[in-house]
């Protein structure tokens, strides 16, 4: 029994391979029949649509033909129409014209006679209103000769009125500020402006009548001058920015100022003067070219200052000679250190310019790039004491003395040289005068945004396209200072 019932289970879960391959078969070929069916649909009906749209292209295309038939003999009734209108049309123009050229004749008859009368009185009045012209405007051009020649001669006396009361308003400022702080000066060593300015100005003059007259006089001195200063001036030129390289050039040019063999001493103030010179060509030239240059020949500069007698008292001298009353900064007097009023072309170049034909950007350009180089003096650390005019100190005192005179204030060059004076050393004032140099940046700030001395409107570097310019990368320097903190 249990053998039968084994028998039975077995049987029932059995799977035949052939049964289950032909049911599969039948399902497969029911399927395919079924697509072949819809794709045969499809075909017709998608042939269907063909069929309809070719007949619909066929009778559009006998619709337009009829149409077009149509418009040609609508066309071809509508020309015969504008003919036959445009031949009464022609037949009553002609028929006008005739009539209006009768009418015509009779009134220019009229008109002519009319005109020739009318003529005569135009002329007739023409000729008087011009007469009654010439004379109004020679009377009105002689009256505006004469008001342009008042408003010129008040134009100037006003300038000229303006131009000497800022002058006496400056000098007496001046004078004040001066008595004010003489004591101070006397105790602490310091020295005004214009005694900075009669320095410069008393060293040149020595240089010129003492030394350099000596040296010029003598085929022997300036033979050891000429050679002397053929030897430094690539010297000066060969500078990069390698330690090594700044050291072997500063000692090269001692020996050849100060060999063992002394030289004569016009002969020594003469080749300081011509290294002075070579330093401030090269600040003038490739400083103005690429900044960066100015920091080898400061430190060369800083390197001779510390050894050469007396090389202060002439680089002094001739930064001044070549930009003028900015290095201290002050404006030019009119008269110079012995009292002896300037002339004009004595005045320009003792305001630094060179040549009568360099203008005002070029003279800009020229000196920013030396005082960029003094700057960089100033900020250069140093082993031993200096002259104060090249230490640190008088970059304080260039920004106090700036903006306290307005004059120096209104030039375009004033805010180029005070921008200059900042990306060389703005930051390291932040560092060592701290909340001191904080309050003077606001100071300027607020000249070159609102106004200084406060007169809101009357910014640092004038109304110039050149002092905008220069003001505002001022601007920009001091906010990149104050967020260097």
């Amino acid at each position: 029994m249990e053998d039968a019932v084994a028998s039975v289970r077995l049987h029932v879960n059995h799977h035949d391979p052939y049964e289950e391959w032909e049911k599969e078969t039948r399902q497969e070929a029911f399927r395919v029949a079924r697509q072949h069916h819809a794709q045969d649909r499809l075909q017709q009906r998608k042939e269907r649509k063909q069929a309809h749209a070719k007949a619909q292209q066929q009778l559009a295309a006998l619709h337009e033909e009829q149409m077009r038939e149509v418009q040609i003999q609508l066309s071809a009734m509508n020309l015969k129409k504008q003919q036959e209108e445009e031949q009464l049309r022609t037949q009553w123009k002609e028929r006008d014209r005739k009539l209006w050229e009768r009418i015509d004749a009779v009134i220019k008859v009229e008109e002519e006679k009319l005109r020739a009368k009318l003529e005569a009185e135009r002329k007739k009045r023409e000729e008087e209103e011009r007469v009654k012209r010439e004379a109004e405007e020679k009377r009105r051009q002689e009256e505006e000769r004469k008001r342009k020649e008042e408003e010129e001669k008040r134009r100037k006396k006003e300038q000229e009125e303006e131009e000497e009361r800022r002058r006496l308003e400056a000098e007496r400022e001046r004078a004040e500020r001066d008595r004010a702080e003489e004591q101070e000066r006397k105790a602490l060593g310091f020295t005004t402006a214009f005694e900075d300015w009669k320095r410069a100005r008393g060293v040149l003059n020595m240089i010129k009548t003492g030394p350099m007259r000596v040296v010029k006089g003598d085929k022997a001195l300036k033979s050891i001058w000429s050679a002397g200063r053929r030897a430094i001036t690539p010297k000066i030129g060969q500078l990069t920015n390698d330690p090594q390289a700044i050291n072997r050039i500063s000692q090269q040019i001692v020996e050849i100022i100060r060999p063992l063999q002394p030289h004569p001493q016009p002969v020594y103030v003469a080749l300081l003067s011509s290294l002075a010179k070579a330093i401030l060509l090269q600040a003038e030239t490739e400083v103005t070219a690429e900044k960066r240059s100015a920091i080898p020949l400061a430190q060369v500069t800083t390197n001779l200052l510390s050894v050469l007698e007396g090389f202060a008292d002439v680089f002094w001298a001739k930064l001044c000679q070549r930009a003028g009353g900015w290095p201290v900064p002050i404006v030019v007097p009119a008269k110079d250190f012995d009292d002896k009023p300037f002339s004009e072309e004595a005045r320009r170049k003792a305001l630094g310019y060179r040549g009568e034909d360099e203008t005002l950007a070029e003279y800009t350009s020229r000196v920013s790039g030396v005082m960029r180089v003094y700057f960089q003096i100033l900020v250069t650390p140093v082993n031993r004491p200096l002259d104060p005019i090249v230490r640190l100190p008088r970059y304080w005192t260039f920004f106090s003395r700036m903006l306290k005179d307005p004059q120096l204030l209104d030039s375009s060059v004033a805010a180029q040289v005070l921008y200059t004076a900042l990306d060389v050393g703005g930051v390291l004032a932040r560092e060592v005068w701290g909340q001191q140099w904080v309050r003077l940046l606001a100071l300027l700030y607020e000249g070159v945004t609102v106004g200084y001395h406060g007169k809101q409107g009357r910014l640092i570097g004038g109304q110039s396209p050149e002092g905008i310019a220069a003001r505002v990368r001022v601007q920009l320097e001091i906010e990149r200072i104050m967020s260097a903190f």
